[in-house]
């Protein structure tokens, strides 16, 4: 059954990681440079790739407990930095996707747990930023996903309500987040954070797309 059945949907959220933008490869560098630098050594891309959706800060104390948050970071974005416009890609037909939404009149938003420099920075490579309507990052909350609060921020922005909005994420924060703010959720079927239990369990999203055109089926 498509949501268009079920509610009207007007408004479209999209987190930006691993959603639309290829960003797993910065990531995952950015990381293992922290890990060299500070361990002497990598670890698994596993551990790392099961911390997408949150926001670095909170990631880095959990990773390198011992080590002071604002040492690691500074670390980190020194490799991210550098790197990040040379190893980011939007994802197949996200670009269309976008130009179609823009074009029928929906009210869209960027929903990220990044920071506002590299957000902008990725949508300006590709020219997206028209396609946005609003920008929400972890710069402008003060709880993080999977709290509801990115999602209700990026709503107000948009004069959206819950039921008229949908959630489109790669990570279980996502899902969660639009969850607990009462909104439906699409996990994008290229997503890495997410197991075979998280898609079929308690939490499990509303729905899977396998390719970004999918979702005009859904609305």
């Amino acid at each position: 059954m498509s949501i268009k059945n079920m509610e009207k949907i007007n408004t479209i959220l999209f987190d930006f990681d691993g959603t639309v933008m290829d960003t797993n490869g910065v990531i995952i560098n950015s990381w293992q440079h922290t890990f060299r630098t500070l361990e002497g050594k990598e670890r698994t891309e596993d551990e790392i790739i099961n911390t997408f959706g949150e926001p670095l800060a909170i990631t880095m104390e959990k990773l390198l407990p011992n080590v002071p948050v604002d040492e690691g970071v500074k670390i980190y974005r020194s490799y991210h930095y550098e790197n990040f416009s040379d190893l980011i890609t939007v994802f197949p037909g996200v670009i269309e996707l976008l130009k179609k939404l823009k074009k029928e009149g929906y009210k869209t938003a960027v929903v990220t747990s990044r920071m506002m420099y590299t957000t902008k920075q990725g949508l300006d490579k590709y020219d997206l930023n028209d396609y946005f309507d609003a920008i929400v990052t972890c710069e402008d909350t003060n709880k993080h996903k999977p709290d509801p609060e990115p999602i209700n921020i990026a709503l107000e922005k948009l004069n959206a309500k819950p039921q008229e909005a949908i959630m489109l994420g790669d990570s279980m924060f996502d899902i969660l987040c639009a969850k607990n703010a009462g909104v439906k959720s699409v996990l994008v079927g290229w997503a890495l954070a997410v197991n075979e239990e998280d898609k079929n369990g308690p939490d499990a999203p509303d729905y899977i797309i396998e390719k970004a055109e999918e979702l005009l089926d859904l609305i």
